[in-house]
C-alpha cells in the first residue's frame, strides 16, 4: 500500500508514495492535532457529481486520489478499494473540511491518533 502515517508531537502526517503521490498530486499532509475534530472508520461511497479539482478519479475501479470538492466542502481523499476508511473531520486546516483514505489496519491507527488527541486535550 502507497500510504504510511506518522504521529509527531504536533501533528499527524499522512504521506503518499510512488504512483499515488502523482495521482493526488500530493506527497504529504501534516495535519495539526488541535485542527483534527473527529476520527472514526467508515466506507465512503462519493458522489458521481463530486468535483475532482485536482486529483484522479476513476469510480468503476474505486480510484479516488486528490482534492475533490462536493457542496460547499472540500475533500481529500486517498483510496482504492471499496473497503473501511479513515475519516478525518478537520477544522482550521486550509482548504480541507474532510480527509479520507485507506490503510491496511484503520483501526490501529484511529486508535493511536485517538490516543494522540486525548494527550493534548489533557
Amino acid at each position: 500500500m502507497g500510504r504510511k502515517v506518522n504521529f509527531t508531537k504536533d501533528e499527524f502526517v499522512l504521506r503518499l508514495n510512488g504512483v499515488l503521490s502523482v495521482f493526488a498530486l500530493k506527497w504529504q499532509l501534516r495535519i495539526p492535532y488541535k485542527a483534527i475534530k473527529r476520527v472514526y472508520i467508515d466506507e465512503f461511497d462519493p458522489p458521481m457529481w463530486m468535483l475532482k479539482m485536482p486529483g484522479t478519479a476513476i469510480a468503476p475501479l474505486n480510484i479516488f486520489e486528490g482534492s475533490f470538492k462536493f457542496g460547499n466542502e472540500w475533500y481529500f481523499i486517498s483510496c482504492e478499494h471499496n473497503v473501511p476508511l479513515v475519516h478525518l473531520e478537520v477544522d482550521g486546516f486550509g482548504k480541507y473540511k474532510y480527509i479520507i483514505f485507506e490503510m491496511e489496519n484503520p483501526r490501529a491507527v484511529m486508535i493511536e491518533l485517538r490516543n494522540k488527541l486525548r494527550e493534548i486535550d489533557d
